[in-house]
């Protein structure tokens, strides 16, 4: 059952078009990679869906909604949420703060408290670092506690932006192994992600976008096996 529904989504800048008729559908419980190489539209769709651009044209479908016109806020209370690229933490604000940032919608204060306790199971280091200023921590910490603000707010969808972008290898390797567990608990989640080697290991389900267009999509292993595709959409 498709929780997200992206429906034939016209979208861009000012009168600058980068979305060209997306179709995309986002099934409960499942971790959905959308990858292609940069300029492909792939922020620019996640910005459309969260509501920071409103489509030109099309539908977006949250849990039966038509929610399209929605401001961002109105779709975080719902449970839409977005991680975005860069972080954008709270630099001189503490870790606890950053958390409790997160819970600020109304649907996520009642599971506070055991969202936290799984979000220190998910990231010890967090938790040993619960006064420290978010600015002063590490690209990867840093990384490690935009997702857990994210989950915080309590989402029915979690939409990751660049997960690994700039971070070393094992942290990358962290980071991804902690969204396999947050699958495992149930949460939906749409990764944008440039690691594509990584986006198709660990998700269900995957879109290849090119040119503002979805190009193919199924299942993920299916997908990462496709030589045609390796080659002309994901340089792999």
């Amino acid at each position: 059952m498709s929780v997200l529904e992206i429906r034939n989504v016209i979208s861009g800048y000012d009168e600058l078009q980068i979305l060209w008729g997306v179709d995309m559908g986002i099934e409960e419980g499942q971790l959905t990679a959308l990858v292609g190489s940069n300029g492909a539209g792939k922020t620019t769709l996640l910005r459309t869906i969260v509501g920071q651009l409103k489509p030109w044209q099309g539908q977006i479908i949250f849990q039966g909604q038509d929610v399209s016109t929605l401001p961002p806020y109105t779709k975080a209370e719902m449970g839409l949420i977005m991680v975005p690229e860069g972080r954008q933490l709270f630099t001189d604000m503490s870790v606890m703060e950053n958390l409790e940032m997160g819970a600020t919608p109304r649907r996520a204060r009642a599971g506070a408290s055991q969202r936290l306790e799984m979000i220190f199971e998910l990231f010890p280091r967090l938790k040993e670092r619960l006064s420290q200023k978010s600015g002063t921590m590490s690209g990867g910490e840093q990384q490690m506690l935009a997702v857990a603000r994210g989950i915080m707010s309590d989402p029915v969808v979690l939409m990751i932006d660049e997960l690994s972008l700039g971070l070393a290898p094992v942290l990358t390797l962290d980071l991804f192994q902690a969204l396999r567990k947050l699958r495992r608990e149930g949460i939906t989640i749409l990764l944008v992600e440039q690691n594509v080697r990584m986006a198709l290991k660990v998700s269900d389900y995957a879109y290849v976008l090119a040119k503002g267009k979805v190009e193919m999509n199924g299942l993920s292993h299916e997908i990462e096996q496709d030589e045609a595709v390796r080659t002309t959409y994901l340089g792999i």
